[in-house]
């Protein structure tokens, strides 16, 4: 009998011990960062990121304007253009932040450049021209970067990495990550590579972020400029401030006369002076949607 028990207890523990390696083989598998998938660069000319499992995912529609119908930011235009271009022809280009007030353009003028860029050079017949790919990856995702450019780097096609309205906030760390990019660390930035990206916020971190490193550091004025520098690894930047009436006005006309929307000049000029009044602001995402709303009554789809 006493043999009997010492066996069942022996089971017992042999099967508790096996019960707890599966539970901690469990833990370990879901505490490892997912695989990394791969995916095909010619599926699509755009894609996002999904940091969850780790794959880019094709978007065939990009909700995007044409370039001609951003207007009153001709400077930056250009600039951008110029940039891209070069990158698209295989040569040198810088990571450009584009920053300042909202609703005026920066990320629908990133999204216009890159099919404008892609047209032109296919039009030209450059080559063997893939065209560029534009790859968005989402400002909560900022932490997983090192995981996509060990992606993108294993492809020959040229990227336009993109993060929309980028900024970081007290205790956030993961702009570590975005230093490595623009940086490029011990490896180098991939040479298929640069990174674009738009923020309401000239040096990206917050006030506070920047005082608080400020109070707490032996060397305060060096933590604070390790800060505000990470604004300086981009290689433009480009400004983006409020339309004037007469800026907003002609973006309004502009988007009439691209849709073949029909209104009296006098009437539209009234009724898009009232909207930007009711808005509080004149700029090209209240222009778009003062488009929306005269398409709507007028029975007309746009976009």
């Amino acid at each position: 009998m006493s043999t009997d028990i010492s066996d069942i207890t022996s089971q017992a523990q042999a099967e508790g011990q096996q019960a707890l390696l599966q539970r901690i083989a469990d833990a370990l598998e879901r505490m490892s960062p997912p695989t990394v998938a791969r995916f095909d660069s010619e599926d699509a000319d755009a894609f996002v990121w999904h940091a969850d499992d780790c794959a880019l995912h094709a978007v065939q529609q990009v909700n995007r304007v044409p370039l001609d119908l951003l207007m009153a930011i001709d400077r930056v235009k250009d600039t951008l253009m110029d940039n891209t271009r070069r990158f698209a022809q295989g040569n040198a280009a810088n990571n450009v932040l584009l920053w300042g007030a909202r609703g005026t353009g920066k990320s629908s003028l990133i999204k216009a450049a890159h099919a404008a860029i892609n047209d032109e050079q296919r039009k030209e017949g450059v080559g063997d021209y893939q065209g560029l790919a534009l790859v968005e990856i989402h400002r909560e995702d900022i932490a997983t970067l090192p995981r996509l450019l060990a992606l993108l780097s294993q492809h020959q096609r040229r990227f336009l990495l993109f993060c929309d309205d980028l900024s970081f906030d007290d205790g956030d760390s993961s702009y570590k990550s975005l230093k490595a990019v623009l940086d490029g660390g011990i490896e180098g930035r991939p040479q298929n590579l640069v990174f674009y990206a738009t923020s309401n916020r000239r040096h990206l971190l917050s006030r506070d972020m920047i005082e608080n490193e400020s109070s707490t550091a032996i060397h305060a004025s060096e933590a604070v400029e390790e800060k505000v520098s990470l604004s300086d690894r981009f290689g433009l930047w480009l400004g983006f401030h409020a339309s004037s009436q007469d800026e907003y006005l002609s973006m309004i006309k502009g988007y009439v006369d691209y849709y073949d929307l029909t209104i009296d000049n006098d009437k539209l000029r009234a009724e898009a002076i009232e909207w930007s009044m009711t808005r509080g602001a004149r700029s090209g995402r209240v222009a778009w949607q003062y488009i929306l709303d005269l398409a709507g009554r007028l029975g007309k789809s746009v976009g």
